[in-house]
């Protein structure tokens, strides 16, 4: 009589479980997934004879969850970037580093993989990685800047990251990491791209040392000279002012450059016919133009136009004033401290917020 094998003393360190194994494709090896995977993850986008072994996927899934990812990490994981799976192994297990060298906690090297996965299977991301962070100030600032530009981790350091911060700093441009939050596209560009339009950027009259460069920085960097010269002329007919205006104008919000001309006549026409604004105070005030006109100026003119009407606004409010308020701070002063006296004053900015009329208050 055979007796029943004993069983396998427990791995010292087991792996998280994971379901019955799905294949791949009849004639190939099975590949483990976690729970909640749909099947066309593991569907080949390339022809077979470029596919990587099936045998990989096992290995990535066996690093990721060695990192300390639970199933539904992994699988929001591969969820968001599927290919994780057919990438090379070498180029994934420095994921190790994010914890033992970067000091990374579980949940963050889950965000960092839904952001920047696809720099992972380009490559040993760890040196940029921890260059980064230097350069930002923390980990949670490299990610806000990876996700504005999906080739920052990517991009060489010495060919182009590198260079571009060196040509900042000899602009005598104020708070370098700060631009390259707001605009972290142009730590990727050619130097020599940088070098043009820097001097560009100036002759918007706004200095190196402001923070309003960034945002000069920002339009030229997308804009040639031609389009920009277009717009100031813009503003010169739209507006009625002189150059000089729309210089000043520009230096104060040099955002509103980037703006297309039919929002920017859309605007401009509300402001003057709604809000009952004349050309030259709002060539004063150019932040207005960069404000949404639909989740901004139209719902706080809005607002501010029933109080009036039933008597509840302070006469020394200007709309101006209201516009520059943060949404918290507007609606705390403005709708939550009349919800008794005017009570579907809320429902109705919602509703004009989403371009639906209201009805009346």
């Amino acid at each position: 009589m055979l007796r029943a094998a004993s069983p396998l003393p427990p791995h010292p360190h087991p792996l998280p479980r994971v379901p019955p194994p799905l294949h791949l494709h009849a004639h190939r090896p099975r590949t483990l997934l976690p729970r909640g995977l749909p099947r066309r993850l593991l569907r080949p986008r390339t022809r077979p004879s470029r596919l990587i072994s099936a045998s990989n996927p096992d290995a990535i899934l066996t690093l990721l969850a060695g990192t300390g990812l639970s199933r539904a990490d992994i699988a929001a994981v591969v969820s968001a970037d599927p290919l994780l799976l057919r990438a090379s192994v070498n180029n994934i297990a420095p994921l190790l580093a994010l914890r033992d060298r970067v000091g990374l906690s579980t949940p963050q090297i889950v965000r960092f993989l839904l952001v920047a996965s696809r720099a992972l299977r380009k490559g040993d991301v760890i040196p940029r990685l921890e260059f980064f962070i230097s350069f930002y100030g923390s980990f949670e600032k490299v990610l806000v800047a990876a996700k504005r530009n999906g080739v920052l981790l990517i991009a060489s350091l010495d060919r182009l990251i590198k260079p571009n911060i060196a040509l900042f700093r000899q602009w005598g441009v104020r708070d370098i990491a700060q631009l390259c939050s707001n605009v972290p596209r142009v730590l990727t560009y050619n130097p020599e791209r940088v070098k043009e339009f820097l001097p560009r950027a100036e002759q918007l009259g706004v200095p190196p040392t402001s923070g309003m460069f960034g945002h000069a920085v920002a339009v030229v960097s997308c804009m040639s000279e031609e389009k920009v010269a277009a717009k100031l002329e813009f503003f010169k007919m739209t507006l009625g002012c002189s150059e000089f205006e729309v210089s000043t104008a520009v230096s104060k919000a040099p955002s509103i450059i980037g703006i297309y001309d039919k929002i920017l006549d859309r605007k401009i026409e509300f402001l003057i016919n709604e809000a009952m604004m004349e050309p030259r105070y709002i060539v004063e005030r150019p932040v207005l133009l960069s404000y949404s006109l639909k989740k901004r100026l139209v719902p706080r003119h809005y607002v501010l136009k029933v109080l009036q009407e039933k008597g509840l606004l302070n006469s020394n409010k200007n709309f101006f004033t209201i516009t520059n308020l943060g949404v918290e701070t507007f609606k705390l002063k403005f709708i939550d401290c009349h919800k008794d006296s005017v009570p579907g004053l809320a429902d109705a900015y919602a509703a004009t917020r989403a371009g639906i009329v209201p009805s009346e208050v």
